[in-house]
C-alpha cells in the first residue's frame, strides 16, 4: 500500500521548529522592541510560501529552500518596519567611544565596571544599555555613507550591504577582525564562537555559560561594541 502523502498542515507542523530556530537566531541582532513571536508568525508565512513554490524535481533539499524563504520573509518584514531607533544607535556609539578611550589608556580590554565608570553611569544602567542596543552590528551602512534613507538590511544586518561586504573582503580588515576577536575577553570570545560558528541560539548559549538569556544579549552587544571600537580605522 503506497505511503500517504503528508498534508500541508503536517508539513507545517514538521518544519515549525525550523521557523523558531531561525527566529531565535535572528533575535540577537535585533533591538528589544522586536517580539520573537512576531518573527515566528512571519516565518510561518514564509514556510507556507516555500511549500507552495518548492519544486522537488530541481534536486534542491526542501529544508535548505525553506530556510531561505523563511529567513527572507522575516528580513522583509523587519526592513518594512525599520525597527532600530536613532537613540539606540546613539547609545551604541557612546559605548564604543568609552571602550575605545579606555583601551587606549589602559592598553587592554576594559571590564564592564570600568566602561560604566568611564560613561558616568551605574553598572546596572550600563548593562541595561547593552540590552537596549542588542541590534548593534559589526558594520553599519552609515559607516560608509551619511545618507539616512538607506535600506534596513544595509544599516542593521550583517549580511545585506554591498559596501560592508566589500570591506570584509579586504585582507587588512579581515586580519584586523581576526586579531580583534582574539583580543576579546575569553567569555565573550567563546560566546561569539557559539553564536556565529556553532549556530547556537541565545537560550542554548546561556545554558552553556550558566547565565540568563538576557545576560547573553548584554555580553554579545558588548563584544560587538569592542570589535567596532577596534575596527574604527577601517570605518573612516
Amino acid at each position: 500500500m503506497p505511503k500517504k502523502k503528508p498534508s500541508k498542515e503536517d508539513l507545517i507542523r514538521q518544519h515549525a521548529p525550523l521557523v523558531k530556530k531561525i527566529a531565535y537566531h535572528l533575535m540577537a541582532r535585533l533591538p528589544a522592541s522586536v517580539e520573537v513571536d512576531d518573527l515566528i508568525q512571519v516565518g510561518l508565512i514564509g514556510l507556507m510560501d516555500a511549500l507552495e513554490r518548492f519544486d522537488g524535481n530541481q534536486g534542491a533539499q526542501f529544508e535548505s529552500y525553506a530556510t531561505q524563504r523563511i529567513r527572507g520573509a522575516m528580513l522583509d518584514d523587519l526592513r518594512d518596519a525599520d525597527w532600530l531607533p536613532r537613540h539606540i544607535r546613539q547609545k551604541s556609539r557612546q559605548i564604543e567611544t568609552a571602550i575605545s578611550r579606555l583601551e587606549q589608556r589602559l592598553g587592554r580590554s576594559p571590564a564592564e565596571s570600568e566602561i560604566s565608570a568611564e560613561m558616568g553611569v551605574a553598572l546596572g544602567e550600563y548593562q541595561s544599555m547593552l540590552g537596549d542596543v542588542k541590534g548593534n552590528q559589526l558594520l553599519y551602512y552609515e559607516d560608509f555613507n551619511d545618507e539616512e534613507s538607506t535600506d534596513f538590511l544595509e544599516r542593521y544586518l550583517v549580511d545585506g550591504a554591498a559596501d560592508p561586504l566589500a570591506l570584509l573582503e579586504d585582507d587588512g580588515f579581515r586580519h584586523g577582525l581576526v586579531d580583534a576577536i582574539e583580543e576579546l575577553p575569553e567569555r565573550e570570545k567563546n560566546l561569539m564562537g557559539m553564536y556565529y560558528e556553532q549556530d547556537m541560539n541565545l537560550k542554548e548559549i546561556g545554558a552553556v555559560m550558566g547565565v540568563s538569556e538576557s545576560r547573553v544579549c548584554q555580553l554579545h552587544s558588548q563584544a560587538v561594541a569592542r570589535l567596532r571600537a577596534k575596527l574604527k580605522p577601517w570605518k573612516g
